[in-house]
C-alpha cells in the first residue's frame, strides 16, 4: 500500500528525495538490494548532506560487489566529512576485497586516527595483515581489537587461524574456544578448531568439531570434504564417498 503511493509521488516528481529514500528503505526491507540502491543513490545525489544515506549507499554498493565504484564514491564523501571514520573503514574493506592489502591497512589507520578505539578498524587491519602473511602483526592487532571489544568472536576466530598458521595449535584451539564461548553457534570456529585438531592428530575430536559445524550450518561443504579425507585415510571408503557426495551436492 505504501509503495503504491510512493510510486505515484515519484512519478509526479522524480526528484522527490524523501519519497525515493522511503521507497529505497522498503526495497531494502524486502531484500531487493538493486532497487534499494537505485533509489537511495538518486536520493544521495539530491540530498548529499544526509549521512545515513551515504552509509546505506556505500554498504549496498559494497554488498553487490561494486568495490571500485564504492571506493570512488567514498572518496567523494570524505571531502564532505573528512572525520567520518565509517567511510574510511568502508574504503579499507573494499581494498581488502580487491586484494589491495597495503591500501586496506592505510585506510584502517586513517579510521584509527579519527577513532583510536575502533575495534572494527583494528579487526579489519588484522585481516589485511593476515592476508599478507604478517602473522605476528596480525595477532598483535587482533589482541588490540579484543582489548577494546572483549566479546568480539570473529577476532578470536581469525586470531586462531593466524596462530594455527604459525603452528601454535594449543593457542589456536584456545582462541576458537573463546570465540565459541561468546558465540556458541559459530560454525566457522568449530570448523577451524577441527583443522587445528587434525594437525594434532586427534581425529575423533576433529570429526566431532566438524559435525558441530554441520549441525549449525548443514551446507558447510568444506566440513563434509574434510570429514571425507579423514574417513578415507582410515579406510572407511563408503563413509568417505558419502561425505564427498554431500560436499559435491552443496
Amino acid at each position: 500500500e505504501s509503495l503504491k503511493y510512493l510510486d505515484k509521488a515519484i512519478e509526479l516528481n522524480p526528484n522527490y528525495a524523501e519519497a525515493l529514500i522511503n521507497r529505497g528503505l522498503i526495497s531494502l526491507s524486502k531484500k531487493d538490494k538493486a532497487n534499494a540502491l537505485n533509489d537511495l543513490e538518486k536520493a544521495h545525489i539530491l540530498k548529499p548532506h544526509i549521512k545515513q544515506i551515504w552509509h546505506l549507499v556505500l554498504n549496498l554498493k559494497m554488498e553487490v560487489k561494486n568495490f571500485e565504484d564504492t571506493i570512488a564514491l567514498a572518496k567523494e564523501m570524505v571531502k564532505l566529512d573528512p572525520l567520518d571514520e565509517k567511510i574510511f573503514a568502508i574504503i579499507a574493506l573494499c581494498h581488502q576485497h580487491l586484494n589491495n592489502y597495503d591500501q586496506a591497512v592505510i585506510f584502517c589507520n586513517e579510521a584509527l586516527l579519527i577513532n583510536p578505539d575502533s575495534a572494527e578498524a583494528y579487526y579489519n587491519m588484522g585481516n589485511a595483515l593476515q592476508h599478507q602473511s604478517k602473522l605476528d602483526q596480525a595477532i598483535d592487532t587482533y589482541k588490540k581489537t579484543l582489548s577494546i571489544k572483549p566479546n568480539f568472536a570473529r577476532a578470536y576466530n581469525n586470531m586462531g587461524v593466524a596462530l594455527k598458521d604459525q603452528g601454535k595449535l594449543d593457542e589456536a584451539i584456545e582462541a576458537y574456544k573463546n570465540a565459541l564461548s561468546i558465540k556458541p553457534d559459530f560454525a566457522d570456529a568449530y570448523y577451524n578448531m577441527g583443522n587445528a585438531l587434525q594437525d594434532q592428530g586427534k581425529l575423533k575430536e576433529v570429526i566431532e568439531a566438524y559435525n558441530k559445524a554441520l549441525a549449525i550450518k548443514p551446507d558447510y561443504a568444506d566440513a563434509y570434504y574434510n570429514i571425507g579425507v579423514i574417513q578415507q585415510g582410515e579406510g572407511k571408503l563408503e563413509e568417505a564417498i558419502e561425505a564427498y557426495t554431500k560436499a559435491i551436492s552443496i
